[in-house]
């Protein structure tokens, strides 16, 4: 299949699993895949599977956004880069750590899609943006008060940009996934205290895989989702429809 011949989509956070499922999906469709890491290094491995040309830029660093983006004829944008912090009560939160996950999650999102939308328009052919969200801006999750907070943040980022980019013809939504057990998250979710309660209430019973992820995103990038913007959509195994 090539119906993303022709659009050049740019994916932050292409170093992760997420976000190289997502590259992967995107190549054999026929994009022109524009993977985004902290540095090109970090993404040279996707890059050299499928054939995504690299890009690096800090999401602290408005500067580095704006650098990188800037000049580049884009048709679409997938917000996946994310930084976890910590776990911990709201009265046990370490600030500094609310303050970096808020910046990555949500300021740096936002800082990609100011520049990226400022090509589109320039570009003129429309577009479309997923925001990687969680299934913790839906649902209160013990001890994701900054993780929660900056996804809750990111699909309001989400709604207001859908909204403010209708006119130019730019969909924006964001895409809500429950636990991809990957070797980082394994070390809270895979505690059986943990996977065994929180698997029993999800009516699928089970992880969500990066594949699982990674299609409904290149759904909602594609012409079959032209009616659709504005939306979260739970990939969560219906934990968010207890």
């Amino acid at each position: 299949m090539g119906d993303f011949e022709g659009r050049t989509i740019l994916v932050t956070g292409a170093a992760g699993g997420i976000g190289g499922a997502t590259v992967r999906h995107l190549a054999r469709r026929g994009a022109d895949v524009i993977a985004a890491g902290r540095t090109e290094e970090q993404v040279a491995e996707i890059c050299a599977e499928t054939g995504a040309r690299p890009v690096g830029f800090d999401l602290g660093s408005e500067d580095e956004i704006r650098a990188a983006i800037e000049g580049r004829e884009l048709w679409g944008v997938v917000n996946c880069a994310g930084f976890g912090g910590e776990i911990a009560t709201p009265q046990d939160t370490d600030i500094s750590v609310f303050d970096r996950v808020m910046t990555v999650n949500a300021r740096g999102a936002l800082l990609v899609t100011k520049y990226a939308t400022r090509e589109m328009i320039r570009v003129g052919k429309g577009g479309a943006i997923v925001n990687v969200s969680s299934q913790a801006s839906l649902v209160a999750l013990t001890g994701h008060i900054s993780y929660g907070s900056s996804k809750a943040a990111l699909d309001n980022i989400t709604r207001v940009s859908a909204l403010e980019l209708g006119e130019h013809g730019i969909r924006v939504n964001s895409v809500n996934p429950t636990v991809v057990m990957t070797p980082m998250s394994a070390w809270y979710w895979g505690r059986p205290e943990i996977e065994g309660p929180f698997l029993e209430q999800m009516p699928l019973h089970r992880w969500a895989t990066e594949d699982d992820i990674a299609g409904p995103i290149v759904f909602l990038l594609s012409d079959e989702a032209a009616m659709i913007t504005g939306v979260s959509l739970p990939i969560d195994g219906g934990y968010s429809a207890r």
